[in-house]
């Protein structure tokens, strides 16, 4: 059975997702939705096979398009796979789920509650490089992890409705989160807005866990070079990946502390090969593999909902000027079904 999307929006993340779409088995591509007419210009040719319209209620009418895709600005995201939900149809909503925990939480319940699916595009999870990282720290390669750092940062794509921290933040909070296995109990963030008032442009992310373990992420769209760059540190062995270079490197590197002054171990790295796979490829792969077996993805409603409850207490620290917010671990995984479900209008 070869499932109907629309695909809604066509920014920075719709080419690409189309691209990916298209070649997708089991999947057709039928709908593409963009406000802008100009945008839709570039599928005219190849519109054979495509239905392109400006209307999102003429998508959510037709019954032959059974899930939706949508990469459209973050602000958007709830109020679409919200129409999209009670619709009936399937969802896979580009990072982030929503603009607070909240709004994720009245999704990922109606999602539940109407049997739909609902995934989230934090890409980095299905990455070679990122699921081989995880395979190593779950086979304890690396030995006990005691600190993970990532930076995100580059020049430029300044937005004027979310900060750096909501745009570029999500990806290494997700990751950092799947390495870990938990949540931290204690969030918090500095940074400086410098183009546009009440925006920041950098932020620094500190991620404190209950086992001792430290994690903090930079990211910043005003600086003069793009690195993106996950470290994790371990007793034995260190790991670093950049995905500006494509290399995952094991380092056999550690200090040994004993009853006399530490021990710098130093060992070479060996590069740790991993497959070329377009990581956004196997997104689209892992929507359409859910909408036909009717499992959840890996990256579902409520792994989104985890990476907001973190975003939230980062944005609530860089409010309150650095000062450490304190999360809840226990439960961090379980969505919360009791009180009534309100549904925004």
């Amino acid at each position: 059975m070869a499932i109907n999307v629309a695909l809604i929006g066509l920014g920075y993340w719709g080419p690409k997702l189309a691209r990916n779409l298209r070649s997708v088995a089991d999947c057709r591509l039928s709908v593409i939705c963009d406000l802008r007419p100009d945008s839709l210009q570039q599928y005219q040719e190849n519109s054979s096979d495509l239905s392109l319209v400006t209307d999102y209620a003429s998508v959510l009418a037709n019954r032959s398009v059974h899930a939706v895709v949508i990469a459209t600005p973050a602000e958007t995201h709830f109020a679409l796979a919200q129409s999209a939900l009670l619709a009936g149809k399937d969802v896979f909503v580009e990072k982030p789920l929503s603009l607070t925990y909240q709004d994720g939480l009245r999704l990922v319940r109606l999602a539940e509650e109407n049997g739909r699916i609902l995934m989230v595009g934090h890409v980095l999870e299905y990455h070679p490089a990122i699921v081989q990282l995880i395979r190593m720290v779950r086979r304890n390669e690396l030995g006990k992890v005691r600190y993970i750092y990532s930076n995100r940062v580059s020049l430029g794509r300044v937005r004027r409705e979310e900060n750096i921290l909501w745009s570029f933040a999500p990806h290494d909070v997700a990751v950092i989160l799947r390495l870990m296995n938990g949540a931290p109990f204690q969030v918090s963030a500095s940074g400086g807005s410098y183009l546009q008032p009440n925006i920041a442009d950098v932020t620094i992310t500190n991620l404190l866990f209950d086992n001792g373990v430290r994690a903090h992420m930079f990211v910043s769209w005003l600086h003069p070079f793009k690195e993106q760059r996950l470290v994790v540190i371990g007793a034995e062995k260190m790991a670093s990946f950049d995905d500006v270079a494509k290399r995952l490197v094991l380092y056999d590197q550690r200090v040994e502390a004993g009853n006399g002054p530490p021990t710098y171990v130093s060992g070479l790295g060996r590069e740790v090969p991993f497959s070329d796979e377009e990581p956004l490829r196997l997104e689209c792969e892992a929507f359409i593999r859910a909408v036909l077996t009717r499992e959840s993805p890996l990256t579902d409603g409520t792994s989104g909902l985890r990476v907001l409850r973190v975003l939230e207490a980062a944005q609530h620290s860089l409010i309150i000027n650095g000062q450490p917010v304190v999360l809840p671990v226990e439960g961090w995984d379980r969505v919360d079904r009791s009180a009534p479900l309100h549904v925004a209008v």
